[in-house]
């Protein structure tokens, strides 16, 4: 292969992975849409498509008009899931703080200028909401995020990169506000987000440190906004930072570039 072939093949590696971020924020496209997105022919699009449903990253409709995801990609999740020690060694705690609480319970890390749930633990009093295992959300509206945030320079600059998103009346708006609540969280140890995410809804988190005092990854409990904060949020938050501090002292081993292992 020379050099030349070796560069198409590269773009066209680069135009792969980037229909499948395209694919991961919608049930499904069609291969118009996916073109636009890509910003390459129609027929580039198609090529790219057939490609990764050939390998079974991707899946086609019955009409042949529109893709989502495949069945692969839940393949590979779920080894990367098995070997994910994080994961397996917060499982017991999360099981712990959920029956403690009565709410859900998350495991989060970062992702950019997002957080990532890599485990959740649903409340047995059925209260359903959008965080879910795979979801990504902003830094700057998340309890997680900002636990994240406040103990991760890295993380901090990435969600301003990012931007401020409003989603409710109380989402952080600007850089000022978003480093001043950085400042707040350092100073208590935990951070809290009250209906900045989804009006009705609250959570309270810790950040997990590596032997550096670097975040790695946050836990959070969350529920409605009655239960979680209350008269005195203090209670709750002390059980997270006792998750959080028998989860560090596992030494959860951390890759280099990577959130998590």
């Amino acid at each position: 292969m020379n050099a030349v072939e070796a560069e198409h093949g590269l773009h066209s590696l680069g135009m792969g992975l980037e229909a499948i971020e395209q694919l991961a924020a919608e049930p499904d496209l069609g291969v118009s849409e996916l073109a636009r997105r890509l910003g390459v022919a129609k027929s580039s699009a198609h090529r790219i498509l057939t490609t990764l449903a050939l390998h079974k990253l991707v899946e086609r409709s019955a009409d042949g008009q529109r893709y989502r995801l495949g069945q692969r990609l839940h393949e590979l999740g779920e080894v990367v899931a098995a070997r994910n020690s994080l994961r397996e060694r917060s499982l017991p705690l999360l099981e712990e703080l959920r029956d403690a609480t009565g709410e859900t319970v998350h495991v989060a890390v970062p992702s950019g200028g997002e957080v990532f749930y890599v485990e959740r633990l649903e409340s047995y009093q059925g209260l359903r909401f959008s965080s879910r295992v795979g979801r990504r959300m902003p830094v700057h509206c998340t309890s997680s995020g900002k636990a994240i945030a406040a103990f991760n320079p890295e993380v901090a600059r990435l969600a301003c990169e990012l931007g401020f998103s409003n989603r409710t009346g109380r989402t952080i708006r600007d850089q000022q506000q978003f480093l001043r609540c950085l400042v707040e969280t350092r100073r208590r140890g935990y951070a809290f987000s009250v209906e900045e995410a989804e009006l009705g809804l609250s959570s309270v988190a810790a950040p997990v440190l590596d032997r550096d005092g670097v975040a790695r990854a946050a836990i959070s409990v969350a529920g409605p906004t009655v239960r979680v904060i209350g008269d005195d949020i203090a209670p709750l938050a002390r059980r997270v930072l006792e998750a959080v501090r028998r989860l560090q002292a596992q030494e959860v081993v951390w890759w280099t570039g990577s959130a998590y292992r």
